[in-house]
């Protein structure tokens, strides 16, 4: 079997994803961009929904985790009165609710009480986890559904304003990674006495990064592979640490921030990301290329 060749493209690519396309999709699309086979996502956005897709080619793939578990940020809209199987617009419809009587006030009492902080939250059955090995939008598929065990999440702010419609409330979320805007959309509806189901999703920001440089995947810019670790704490190291680092060495815990951190050589190239490890010492989550070769 032929081995497959190198990657000799590098870099992060913010996306402004379109309707209609999924995530992986868009994965294609920059492959074939830029030709290269190695190329992932930071999170994965539901088809229908718009917005920030990070999306990293070369070497920047193994740095994508550091990217993950950053805050996200959304907009929506939540259709109060009607619920869907998939908590969505792409759904069956499944029950309906007179809830006219709903206020923008009821709705902001509803979330300050129970929606705002650390929560828990039962994934979608058209989430992409697995439960037993299988993920749950396969079983969805299927028509099965399963138990699945809450899962702690943060909501860091959810500010919710009136929308042009009647019925609709607009919505703004910050949360921590993982979270399922979509099920607080029918959390909301579920609490202020009804049901409702998200709409109009579009991701605004995924750590520091924005829709303001965000492209179409045909015209995004390819940026440098130190910009995937933009939300770590920068740390620079003299050329004799440099070496140590080549060779994948533990070494003495960095003081700047709590890690992990994000290590630089003297000339500003980025080598490895470190994470803390045992009291005082700091191992290498990653290495890249640009230490050995150096």
């Amino acid at each position: 079997m032929a081995r497959r060749r190198p990657a000799t493209t590098h870099g992060l690519c913010v996306v402004d994803k379109p309707a209609g396309v999924t995530s992986h999709d868009v994965v294609g699309m920059l492959r074939r961009r830029f030709g290269e086979r190695q190329v992932g996502h930071a999170g994965t956005l539901d088809p229908s929904a718009t917005g920030v897709l990070v999306v990293a080619v070369g070497m920047v793939t193994r740095l994508l985790r550091f990217v993950e578990t950053t805050r996200k940020a959304y907009t929506g809209e939540v259709v109060l009165g009607v619920e869907t199987d998939t908590l969505d617009a792409d759904g069956e419809v499944t029950a309906r609710h007179d809830m006219t009587g709903v206020t923008v006030d009821d709705a902001r009492d509803v979330v300050a009480e129970h929606l705002i902080g650390e929560i828990e939250q039962i994934p979608p059955m058209v989430s992409a986890i697995k439960i037993d090995g299988r993920r749950l939008h396969e079983l969805a598929r299927q028509g099965v559904e399963v138990e699945r065990p809450p899962r702690p999440v943060t909501i860091h702010s959810f500010d919710v304003a009136d929308a042009p419609e009647a019925g609709v409330l607009s919505i703004a979320v910050e949360c921590s990674s993982g979270t399922y805007v979509r099920t607080l959309a029918a959390d909301l509806g579920r609490l202020l006495g009804g049901g409702a189901h998200l709409r109009n999703l579009r991701r605004t920001a995924v750590g520091p990064f924005t829709l303001d440089e965000a492209g179409s995947p045909d015209e995004c810019a390819l940026l440098p592979v130190d910009a995937a670790v933009r939300a770590l704490p920068p740390v620079d190291v003299d050329d004799e640490t440099a070496s140590l680092i080549a060779n994948g060495r533990v070494l003495p815990q960095f003081t700047e921030g709590a890690g992990p951190w994000a290590v630089f050589s003297a000339d500003g190239v980025l080598l490895a990301v470190y994470e803390p490890f045992r009291v005082g010492l700091a191992k290498p989550a990653v290495v890249l290329p640009t230490a050995v070769d150096g």
